[in-house]
């Protein structure tokens, strides 16, 4: 019973602390599938460490990790300020040409991102950028002006 205590615990710490990181982390991961990995992950790295090497404690700890993430999956579901909470919300780096330099010092990106994502896009210029949004799994999302 300990280990599962110690596991939902964990888990929760987890990802409090990768919520308060910034949202590079993964990448292409939302903080919460983040958190999920990396903890199956030591989790089973501390079955093999730990004082109690069996397969089922191992096992116990993975099921109940699994459920806290199946749980806070169905929450987000149905409360949208869970999802937000877990997940963070897209942030405007860039609104209607404008830089947000509170968002962009806040959230440490440097220009070379924003226009490295614009480039991906095709576009030449950030003069040609009427929003570029920070995603919540960390990448940057260009809207073009209008010509």
């Amino acid at each position: 019973m300990a280990t599962i205590v110690h596991a939902v615990a964990g888990y929760l710490l987890l990802l409090l602390v990768m919520r308060v990181l910034k949202r590079r982390a993964g990448s292409q991961m939302t903080m919460f599938e983040f958190v999920l990995v990396f903890l199956i992950g030591g989790i089973i790295i501390a079955s093999t460490i730990g004082n109690d090497k069996s397969v089922t404690n191992c096992t116990c700890a993975v099921i109940a990790v699994g459920l806290m993430h199946r749980g806070l999956s169905w929450w987000k579901s149905k409360n949208p300020r869970v999802g937000a909470v877990l997940d963070g919300t897209p942030l405007m780096l860039i609104r209607n040409g404008v830089w947000q330099p509170e968002v962009v010092k806040g959230m440490k990106i440097r220009l070379e991102d924003v226009e490295a994502a614009a480039r991906a896009r095709g576009v030449a210029s950030l003069r040609e950028v009427k929003h570029a949004i920070l995603e919540r799994n960390g990448g940057i999302s260009i809207i073009e002006k209008e010509t």
